[in-house]
């Protein structure tokens, strides 16, 4: 079933945030995304709350379009049955006014679509239906259905991308490019203490190494599907590495000195992305590399160009 999903900006939809504030009324919320259309007795019930204070959370949910009600008969005339409107929702804290001069070319890449890898065990690839192969063995990351995974992960060795380079497409300049992806470190079961160096490199040049705390798995991953062990990998940490002429930063902190200019994205219709372990990593706890139908995040790795 597909999914809804909302984005709202702090400053812009402020009655939505308001109406989001309280613990009572995200309860109502999460209650109707996981148990489907509900009346207010049910609701009620279900959290153990007044009847009065669940019609009044609902109204205001249905203010500010959260929440849609549609009257049904019941026993005793009719009732009110009350629907999530999204699945997630999204507070963005973005400022519009950066970068509004640059355009921005985005391009989402599945995590199984790689097109070279180097790969020690303990590895595996899953899709949202099922494990893809065999657990701890290498030769399946070449098996074809690799392309349907939402999970990937390994304790040694790189998976490597090849991302359009439409920039050049469209003989315009680079002025930085960017690349989110959700990661953790990789050990049998979980541990959150299971630091892990993850470098990125782009173009054959190592730009920023991040070091993972751990290995989460103390809660399922809001993507993440129920069939998956709960022992297992649940989610991982956002993050982004951004390269501009001034150096490259991890979520905006200066991780080196490499520029954009120093890729030579200009020279090379394609862009390559790897993401691994360096063999002269100091931690080398593995990786999880978290795509769509896995995570907290439900989205593959994600490049975008600003020109």
């Amino acid at each position: 079933m597909e999914r809804s999903f909302l984005t709202i900006e702090a400053g812009v939809n402020d009655a939505v945030i308001k109406a989001l504030a309280a613990p009572g009324r995200l309860q109502l919320l999460k209650l109707l995304c996981s148990k489907g259309p509900l009346n207010v007795n049910d609701m009620a019930r279900a959290l153990s709350l007044p009847q009065s204070t669940v019609a009044t959370g609902i109204q205001i949910l249905e203010e500010v379009g959260l929440v849609e009600s549609r009257l049904a008969k019941g026993r005793k005339g009719n009732q009110k049955i009350c629907s999530a409107v999204y699945d997630e929702i999204l507070i963005s804290f973005e400022d519009k006014s950066v970068n509004k001069a640059d355009d921005v070319i985005e391009v989402e890449m599945p995590v199984g679509l790689y097109t070279s890898c180097d790969i020690h065990a303990p590895c595996g690839l899953c899709s949202s239906d099922s494990v893809i192969g065999l657990l701890d063995v290498p030769d399946y990351f070449l098996d074809p259905q690799r392309m349907q995974a939402g999970l990937v992960w390994f304790g040694r060795g790189f998976v490597e991308y090849k991302f359009p380079n439409n920039a050049k497409v469209l003989n315009k300049n680079v002025r930085a490019i960017e690349f989110s992806m959700e990661l953790s470190s990789e050990v049998p079961g979980t541990n959150p203490d299971w630091p892990s160096d993850i470098t990125l490199w782009v173009n054959g040049m190592p730009v920023g190494t991040w070091t993972s705390p751990g290995d989460y798995g103390d809660k399922r991953g809001a993507h993440t599907p129920g069939w998956w062990k709960l022992e297992g990998s649940q989610y991982g940490k956002l993050k982004t590495w951004r390269i501009s002429t001034r150096g490259t930063f991890i979520d905006g902190v200066s991780t080196s000195n490499v520029t954009v200019e120093d890729l030579a994205l200009a020279q090379h219709s394609s862009i390559r992305l790897r993401v691994g372990i360096a063999e002269n990593a100091s931690h080398t706890g593995g990786v999880n590399i978290f795509g769509r139908g896995f995570g907290n995040y439900g989205r593959d790795i994600v490049m975008r160009l600003y020109v």
